[in-house]
């Protein structure tokens, strides 16, 4: 559940932009010695492109739309018992380096080949664009799951970058001592893709995506693993990873996040019941028919279907499913296009939820005859398959770093599982819930049978 922010942290993030702070230790934290790495040459962020697709299409719609808009994003460790402190240092020295990148011609030509989308004036800003270190912030914080409070705070265009950087950087340095047992991990993969392969040869239809990239933590396994989903796979159509779109030469797969809606809750003279509404007008006429799947859930998916009415259904392609019942959601969605005179055959349902191959599977048999379907698979492909030496196991972290605020007012994200809602502001959970209405999907799989 949401946890209420201190009012120095709410002054903080209203303040104008400061350079970075760090602080050896704060009062209340025992740091432990600093974490040693197994190679210290290596930098974990080595190119920009080493990002998600959707960073770029939703930075350009802001950079033509809105492009004086604020933002404030923290860091936020859900995994419990898990301690970053010794990483303090290694994080601060991944940011330096991160900040003295710029994308090369080798990206800046890859870009125009695998986001046709983007527009001329956008990537020669990108062209230009370097992260500055005075937007990103590391100190300790005893109050923190972790110890660590990150946050970003700067022009929104600037810190959304540093999303998937933030995490990648943090989740790697968490798998550093760990060796891949590249042979068993290989057969884990094999495995899954026998398991979707044998799907197909059924009859069952059903496309895969990579959506790993901010779950990363061996790019070495990244490329691999994508590289073998590509010759081995022909269910599977890209990845989310631009870096590894360009080298394997597979398509760039995203559209938009969570951050464009917590994003306009702060714009002016944009009210909060509408800020769906504006999301949806404004990513479409920006893209005029590309990347045409709309995420559903952020207000939750019965807010969502009331205004994606019958002009938005016929507009864009499909829906993206991020939380709440997987099934209840899909007969939901098919419903609504049935009731607006849309064949579902012709749209596509993108389930994107903390997906493994069994589930997938399941998702497919029951929906493939009804809509597309579509998966994006993160984690499970980006680290659950991997094995490694000596039988060492260990998740992956469950972490975030979100849009908090927007213009300096609270941003509210409700989704359709309780234990997304995210926002530190219980008043504007409120407010945000009386606005769309608010009523989850139902747990129950079977609630709509």
């Amino acid at each position: 559940m949401a946890v209420k922010v201190t009012e120095k942290t709410i002054a903080r993030a209203k303040q104008p932009c400061r350079t970075v702070v760090r602080k050896r230790r704060a009062v209340g934290v025992t740091v432990n010695k600093q974490y040693q790495r197994k190679n210290k040459d290596k930098w974990f962020v080595n190119n920009l492109t080493q990002t998600d697709t959707y960073k770029f299409g939703m930075c350009q719609c802001v950079f033509h739309k809105h492009p004086n808009e604020r933002a404030y994003w923290e860091f936020k460790l859900r995994s419990e018992g898990v301690d970053l402190t010794p990483f303090y240092d290694e994080i601060n020295k991944e940011l330096d380096h991160l900040c003295t990148l710029k994308f090369t011609e080798w990206e800046l030509e890859g870009i125009r080949r695998v986001m046709p989308w983007l527009s001329d004036d956008f990537i020669e800003w990108l062209a230009d664009f370097q992260l500055k270190r005075k937007y990103i912030h590391v100190d300790y914080d005893a109050s923190r799951n972790g110890g660590l409070h990150i946050w970003a705070d700067g022009p929104a265009i600037q810190v959304t970058w540093f999303e998937i950087y933030v995490l990648k950087i943090i989740q790697n340095l968490f798998f550093d001592d760990l060796e891949i047992d590249w042979e068993e991990s290989k057969k884990t993969l094999n495995e899954s893709i026998a398991k979707w392969n044998a799907a197909l040869r059924r009859g069952v239809k059903f496309t895969i995506s990579d959506f790993g990239v901010r779950r990363s933590v061996s790019d070495e396994w990244n490329e691999y693993m994508v590289k073998t989903m590509i010759d081995f796979c022909p269910a599977f159509v890209g990845t989310s990873n631009v870096y590894l779109a360009i080298k394997l030469g597979c398509k760039a797969i995203g559209t938009f996040a969570h951050e464009m809606y917590a994003l306009y809750q702060g714009i002016k003279d944009i009210p909060l019941e509408l800020v769906q509404q504006r999301v949806l007008e404004d990513w479409s006429d920006e893209f005029r028919g590309d990347l045409g799947i709309a995420l559903s859930d952020n207000f939750g998916f019965n807010a969502f279907l009331r205004d994606f009415d019958k002009y938005y259904a016929k507009l864009f392609d499909g829906c993206r499913h991020d939380s709440g019942d997987p099934y209840v959601w899909g007969e939901m969605l098919i419903d609504h296009y049935t009731k607006n005179g849309i064949n579902s055959k012709s749209k596509v349902g993108c389930w994107s939820d903390s997906l493994n191959c069994d589930q997938s599977l399941a998702i497919a048999e029951r929906f493939h005859t009804r809509i597309n379907v579509a998966f994006g698979i993160g984690g499970y492909l980006a680290c659950k398959v991997l094995r490694f030496k000596g039988g060492i196991k260990r998740d992956a972290l469950r972490m975030i770093m979100k849009l908090v605020m927007s213009n300096g007012k609270y941003a509210v994200k409700l989704s359709d599982s309780p234990g997304k809602v995210n926002c530190p502001d219980p008043k504007v959970i409120e407010r945000a819930m009386d606005a769309y209405r608010y009523e989850p999907i139902p747990e129950n799989k079977d609630a709509l049978d």
